[in-house]
């Protein structure tokens, strides 16, 4: 399998070859073996102008509200950050850049900066007359399965700016390709795709190396369930950063697990065990150094496991248990999920299920609207 660096600089260097290159990367940006993006353009001779960087920075470590620019002691290149106070290239930025390269590893759940980066850097380069070529990486939870509610767009945010499900079963080129058309970019965009890639396929089978796309995505598993547990940010308890196991735990110091697995029931495609895990340093914030109770996921069965359905219904067992206990800021939540209709349902003592199946028509639509930017079967 080959991630779009490599099929960019084997295939299709007539692209960029003898035009200056801006380059929207972090550690993700990797070929099939590994080596940075950066070694392999400057190997192939392309006259890399610039580097723009993301949130937590471009080499991915940092967990900082505004991120200051650098320079790239191995190229000499400017580091550009796109987080913090300038989150899209200035005019300054793009001078004398012909074309922009963006290569980002998403983890295939809506709340996620990288694509609202990208997207930013699409409308920046478009008002400046640079086409864009976005370097494509598989979704490594697949893109098979659509799951949770699409955004309301009165609900639009940094961290979802496009009406897509929670988890939308696409790749960074195929949401682009959608935004570009539904937010009316109007950049002039080439996505090169993934070589080998299919929608069934997850991370696992591609053979590519695993780049922790954010200090808390650790590995596979906080991605596959970071499209449901996330909405737990909006709460008082801690979805494990900190810890090697973030976003595969919920905790706090006052959760009964006993009850709380109680009210949650039977959680199709996943097992929720009791655990007990303590945060160091955590971005968070949250419980630093305190021994938790808490609940942990683990995936029995892919094709059935609905990772937004399980966390809602978590979140609705918790709250039905220790209302008390359980503070929520409903308006992060609703930037989170997309809607304010589920903690409404939930107050409202409505079952999880119920809450659930509106999603079903939203999702079909979305599969429809969505079909004319997809790039694999």
């Amino acid at each position: 399998m080959r991630p779009g660096i490599d099929v960019l600089l084997t295939d299709s260097l007539h692209l960029v070859r003898g035009r200056r290159v801006g380059l929207l990367t972090n550690q993700t940006g990797v070929d099939h073996a590994g080596t940075a993006d950066v070694d392999r353009i400057v190997a192939a001779g392309i006259d890399l102008a610039a580097i723009f960087s993301p949130e937590h920075g471009y080499r991915g470590g940092l967990d900082e509200e505004n991120i200051g620019n650098a320079v790239d002691s191995a190229t000499g290149a400017p580091i550009y950050s796109l987080y913090g106070s300038v989150r899209a290239p200035t005019a300054e930025m793009l001078e004398g850049i012909d074309v922009l390269l963006v290569d980002l590893q998403d983890i295939g759940g809506r709340p996620y900066t990288y694509v609202s980066t990208a997207l930013l850097a699409m409308r920046s380069a478009a008002a400046h007359g640079i086409p864009v070529l976005l370097l494509d990486r598989p979704n490594p939870i697949g893109g098979a399965q659509v799951q949770g509610p699409v955004l309301d767009m009165a609900f639009a945010s940094f961290t979802g700016m496009l009406p897509v499900p929670m988890r939308h079963g696409m790749t960074l080129g195929e949401l682009v390709r959608f935004g570009n058309r539904v937010l009316g970019i109007g950049a002039d965009l080439t996505v090169v795709p993934v070589d080998g890639w299919r929608r069934d396929m997850w991370f696992d089978a591609t053979g590519l190396p695993w780049v922790r796309p954010s200090p808390s995505m650790p590995d596979l598993a906080s991605a596959t369930h970071y499209p449901g547990t996330v909405i737990f940010e909006a709460t008082n308890l801690t979805v494990g950063r900190g810890t090697p196991v973030a976003f595969q735990v919920i905790g706090a110091p006052w959760l009964d697990t006993g009850a709380v697995r109680a009210a949650l029931g039977a959680t199709a495609g996943a097992a929720v065990t009791d655990t007990v895990f303590v945060p160091e340093t955590p971005p968070d914030g949250k419980y630093d150094g305190v021994p938790l109770r808490g609940l942990v996921l683990r995936v029995t069965d892919r094709g059935v496991y609905d990772p937004v359905a399980v966390a809602v219904a978590l979140l609705a067992a918790v709250h039905a248990r220790q209302p008390d206990s359980l503070t929520v800021s409903p308006d992060h939540l609703a930037r989170l999920i997309g809607t304010d209709r589920v903690w409404a349902a939930i107050e409202a003592g409505t079952p999880a299920a119920e809450i659930a199946a509106p999603w079903t028509e939203a999702l079909e639509a979305f599969r429809e609207a969505a079909g004319r930017d997809l790039l694999y079967r």
